[in-house]
């Protein structure tokens, strides 16, 4: 045991040494969570959207303070006519126009119907739907406010109740894919690459010729990168809670724990990628790229799974990222405890124990 502690803390002083490896394993988690949580979003933000008020009355102008109050859009005040509109929207400056005829405030006052022109660049037809619907929204509010004296018979008015999040901020969706995104990529990509580079090197045939056994060697290389993965991801949780306003609902503990499992599978595939590789970029190659499609595609935090076709369903079930993605969002999101996620849990142990095995078996303690 004194031996063993001996090469995991050599592996530790390798791991420091290398600037390179500090730099995948503490500044890419924290570049992309930052990044992917405040860019990568299905919500439009800061619109430019011109408005041309024909009407100019108290009606038009509390609809307009409206939408300059909502951080959806930003009003472009320099265009007050159709041609200047025509010639933004041409030139790309705007994505949404709202135009007031002059008969608005007197047909709403004395017919009780009143009408509204919104206008979108359907070149990206769904950023035109997404802001008409917000458009949509707000005028609907207004028509509430100035109804509310007023009696229209079988009128019916839904409530609308988010469950979860009630804001709909985009980082909920998108933050637990993002952890099981980037634990994915740093933990098969630093695992697998020290390894192939002890072969590379020529320092793996001492290393098996020596007194310490195969399996020591293998766990030496692994235990300094399941310790750091731990500091990233507490890193993680700290930069969603506190930067992104991501809660943690449920069991820190229990999300802590899932999180250790999903790390050592990942460090499993990391170990198996070793053994069928002999060069760093081949390993890199595989691990990073190899394995950032799969998780990008199959987990389900971008494209929904549902709609996929059913062959490329069942093909997500053997990617271990589907199923911490829906652990961590029933843990952080939903507060719900292991009766919720023990499936999921038995399905990435049986993984983690497939990986190891196979990554064992594989493990050549002679260099042909």
């Amino acid at each position: 045991m004194k031996q063993f502690l001996v090469f995991v803390r050599k592996e530790f002083y390798h791991v420091f040494r290398d600037k390179r490896t500090l730099l995948i394993l503490f500044g890419l988690p924290i570049m992309q969570i930052l990044l992917f949580g405040f860019a990568l979003t299905s919500e439009i933000k800061n619109a430019k959207i011109v408005v041309v008020d024909y009407s100019k009355d108290a009606s038009t102008q509390k609809i307009i303070t409206k939408i300059a109050a909502s951080s959806y859009f930003t009003i472009e005040r320099n265009i007050l006519s159709y041609d200047d509109m025509d010639k933004a929207f041409k030139q790309g400056k705007i994505k949404c126009a709202i135009i007031f005829p002059s008969s608005f405030n007197d047909d709403l006052k004395h017919t009780n119907n009143a009408s509204i022109q919104i206008i979108a660049d359907a070149s990206d037809p769904n950023t035109a739907r997404t802001l008409t619907n917000y458009l949509i929204a707000i005028i609907s509010n207004y028509q509430t406010e100035i109804n509310t004296n007023v009696q229209i018979p079988y009128q019916i008015q839904p409530e609308l109740r988010m469950l979860y999040n009630p804001e709909l901020n985009g980082s909920m969706n998108f933050i637990p894919g993002v952890i099981a995104l980037v634990l994915m990529i740093i933990c098969t990509t630093l695992t697998s690459v020290s390894i192939v580079k002890e072969k590379e090197l020529g320092t793996m045939e001492i290393l098996l010729v020596s007194p310490f056994k195969p399996l020591y060697v293998i766990l030496s290389k692994v235990i300094p990168f399941l310790a750091l993965s731990f500091i990233d991801l507490i890193v993680i949780l700290l930069l969603s809670n506190y930067v992104l306003g991501v809660p943690i609902r449920g069991n820190i503990f229990l999300l802590l724990m899932e999180s250790t499992l999903f790390i050592i599978t990942c460090l499993s595939l990391g170990l198996l990628i070793s053994t069928v590789t002999n060069s760093q970029q081949t390993a890199m190659l595989i691990s990073m790229m190899g394995m950032m499609l799969p998780t990008i595609l199959f987990t389900g935090f971008l494209f929904p799974l549902e709609n996929m076709p059913v062959p490329l369903q069942v093909i997500s079930h053997v990617v271990p990222s589907r199923w911490y993605y829906y652990i961590v969002k029933a843990v952080m999101l939903k507060g719900l405890g292991l009766q919720a996620v023990w499936k999921q849990t038995l399905i990435l142990l049986g993984m983690c124990v497939f990986l190891l095995t196979v990554s064992f078996r594989n493990f050549k303690i002679r260099l042909a």
